[in-house]
């Protein structure tokens, strides 16, 4: 590890000797650089850490200098929480008292402030999937695994990296967006059998949809209602191709999943996960409309779900958003000459991608999916890339960070209102 990462998660950087050559910061930073070993490893550093606090003038135990007005006493904080705490106070989320919980409790951070909207979309995305957060007002409340704090140091780093580069965001968010999407991985639902996997996502629609059912042919539906805008479907297939290989492991090699043995099941659980997180996140968009989910079965086996789906579900879509496209950047509107929409439909999803510093979105012809099938019912349709490559094979991969963008590209979409409500407003 970086000396400077290595330093960054006990709230030190080199160039604190600089800002301030007598204050505790600098003081502390001069003892590690003097100390032997010291910088070895993250117990080394806590260790000498400890020893210069005991030696080092500092206000007082328990006593926090407003850090608006001055120098953070690092010296008072707890070895496992002050980088959290140094790099809070940076990015802006001012504190006045912390504890690491010592490894036998939760550990507890407390504001100044009420954070904002802003401020709490940081900390959630700096928490380690090991660690949970809940934010109570002005207190941040962080549950580790019991006798191991080390997950609070990843925190610290996460919030550092975000001092530094603000874009980092995306990354954070991705990673936690991993984890969403290795659980449905490994749920199984070949084609005829998607029980299971019906099952999970029923119980995450009924925490954040207003409604959700089973339709006679087995496809899981549901809608939430968000004003008074345009009916927008978003669909993904619950069936994989063939079975998930029992006792699989699944193997990351950077943003990359890929299964040991069998298929890896990203199509089309990346489409799922990327529209769960949608559903998730959209009361937080400027979004004005109702938003419908159709999960389907038997995708694989000829899109027989969605040429099955209740009618009368379908009936007031105003626009369908698929996403079960290989490859990453796509916007498929048609498939061997059949048109899924208007071309200036397309295009709004082009538009998207570029509001959110995502420019190479193209609208392209591709295969067959349940986009063509809603499209048959005279309904504007798209399928998006969902990240993933090689389906069909033992050699499918998907890319998380790909996956997480469509989702981004999507909540774009709807955070500008880009589609209307009214289908004559679409030449299709």
């Amino acid at each position: 590890m970086k000396n400077n990462i290595l330093l960054a998660r006990h709230g030190l950087q080199k160039e604190d000797a600089k800002s301030s050559p007598q204050g505790i910061t600098s003081q502390l930073l001069n003892r590690l650089m003097i100390a032997p070993g010291s910088l070895e490893n993250d117990s080394s550093i806590i260790s000498t850490l400890l020893e210069a606090g005991r030696e080092i003038n500092s206000p007082g135990p328990g006593m926090l200098i407003d850090p608006l007005g001055g120098e953070l006493p690092l010296t008072d904080f707890d070895p496992y929480i002050r980088g959290i705490v140094r790099w809070l106070n940076e990015l802006g989320i001012h504190t006045f008292g912390s504890c690491d919980g010592h490894g036998k409790r939760p550990a507890h951070i407390f504001l100044k402030k009420f954070p904002n909207s802003k401020q709490t979309e940081i900390i959630n995305a700096a928490v380690p999937a090991n660690v949970k957060c809940r934010i109570d007002g002005k207190n941040v409340r962080l549950t580790y695994p019991l006798d191991n704090q080390m997950p609070l140091l990843e925190m610290a780093e996460n919030l550092y990296q975000l001092s530094q580069n603000p874009g980092y965001l995306r990354n954070l968010q991705a990673d936690n967006f991993k984890y969403q999407l290795i659980e449905l991985l490994n749920i199984p639902g070949a084609s005829t059998d998607e029980r299971a996997i019906r099952l999970t996502l029923k119980n995450k629609l009924n925490r954040v949809l207003d409604n959700c059912f089973i339709d006679k042919k087995g496809n899981l539906l549901g809608y939430m209602e968000c004003g008074t805008g345009p009916t927008i479907l978003l669909s993904a297939h619950m069936d994989t191709v063939e079975e998930i290989i029992c006792g699989r492991e699944i193997i990351e090699e950077g943003t990359t999943l890929s299964s040991s043995k069998g298929i890896l099941g990203a199509d089309d659980r990346a489409g799922i996960a990327a529209i769960l997180s949608i559903l998730n996140r959209v009361r937080k968009t400027n979004f004005n409309g109702t938003i419908k989910v159709a999960f389907t079965v038997e995708e694989e086996i000829g899109c027989r779900g969605s040429r099955g789906i209740d009618k009368d579900f379908i009936e007031d879509v105003d626009a369908a958003i698929v996403i079960d496209r290989r490859g990453k950047r796509d916007i498929v509107t048609s498939n061997g000459g059949f048109v899924f929409c208007s071309e200036e439909f397309g295009k709004l999803f082009e538009q998207a991608g570029k509001l959110t510093g995502m420019e190479d979105w193209q609208v392209t012809p591709g295969g067959i999916s349940d986009a063509k099938v809603f499209a048959n019912y005279s309904i504007p349709s798209v399928n998006l890339s969902a990240g993933y490559q090689n389906e069909h094979t033992d050699f499918e991969t998907v890319d998380y960070l790909a996956t997480f963008e469509t989702m981004l590209l999507v909540e774009s979409l709807l955070h500008n209102n880009l589609i209307q409500s009214e289908k004559d407003t679409i030449e299709f």
